[in-house]
Formats: C-alpha cells, structure tokens, sequence
C-alpha cells in the first residue's frame, strides 16, 4: 500500500523517534512512504534546497496517489493541517495519531469526518499497534468493496 505520512518539519521535530516509529512500522509491513525522508534528522537540510512551489507540486501528487495519510500531530504544523484537510477532501482514510501527554488542535479532535481516525498513544509499541491496525482496517473494507455483489446489477442488465 501506498501511504503518504505527514510530520511537522520547521515547527519543531520533539516527536521525531515517534515519525521514525511510524515510518519504520510501515516499511517493515512492505508500504510504500514516499515522505519517508521527513522521519530523518537531517530532513530540514534536505527539504531547505528545495523550491516551495515543488514542494507542494510533489506533495500534492503524492498525497493523490496514495492509499492512505498517516499524521503524527503532537507538533503542530500548518503544512500537516493542510495535508490532512486535502486528503479528507479527496477521500482518502486518515489517521492521526498524537503523544497522550500533548494538546492537539481542536480542529483537528473537533473534526467527526468519518475517514478521519484520532488516535493517542504513550509508548511506540502502542504507536506501532496503531498504525498496523489503522492498515489492517483499510485493508479489509478495500477487500469487502473488492467482493461487492454485482449479482442484483447483472440480473437487471
């Protein structure tokens, strides 16, 4: 599977063994992260050569190629909110996931968007748990919509 992860880079990187977690989990499992980069501590020196307008070209196209967003939101960050906004809209299943002991933006634990999963945890085990569940849902309900009846649309034809 395919999924975009989303971090905070220039508002702070305190949960970055957290992005580290996540993105490990995924890989591990055989996922796809293009932004696997943002779990790296050199990820600001990375991204600082980089124009803006490319950064939000690649990430947009990313963001709609694929499966799923993972957002680690205990740091907050306009450029997460944004992406997590754009790919609610584009209908793709979310998670955020936030360290239990932080505030997170009540626009984001205000929000009951059905594709939208809100998750604290307080260890990366419990993260890593998160994550594959997370996974494991969207995997099966893409199985269930795969095994759609057509038998009642065929009759009709």
């Amino acid at each position: 599977m395919n999924v975009y992860f989303a971090c905070s880079i220039t508002g702070g990187r305190e949960a970055e063994t957290a992005y580290h977690t996540i993105v490990a989990t995924l890989q591990a499992d055989g996922h796809i992260v293009p932004t696997a980069h943002l779990s790296q501590p050199d990820v600001i020196e990375l991204e600082a050569v980089v124009d803006p307008q490319e950064v939000y070209t690649r990430d947009i196209d990313w963001i709609n190629a694929c499966q799923a967003l993972i957002a680690e939101v205990s740091t907050p960050s306009h450029g997460v909110g944004y992406e997590i906004s754009y790919a609610l809209c584009i209908g793709k299943p979310v998670l955020c996931c936030y360290q239990q002991s932080k505030p997170v933006s009540k626009m984001i634990s205000g929000n009951t968007h059905p594709a939208l999963n809100l998750k604290t945890y307080q260890s990366h085990a419990e993260l890593e748990h998160i994550v594959r569940e997370f996974i494991a849902g969207i995997t099966s309900s893409t199985q269930e919509s795969d095994s759609f009846d057509m038998s009642n649309i065929t009759r009709n034809l």
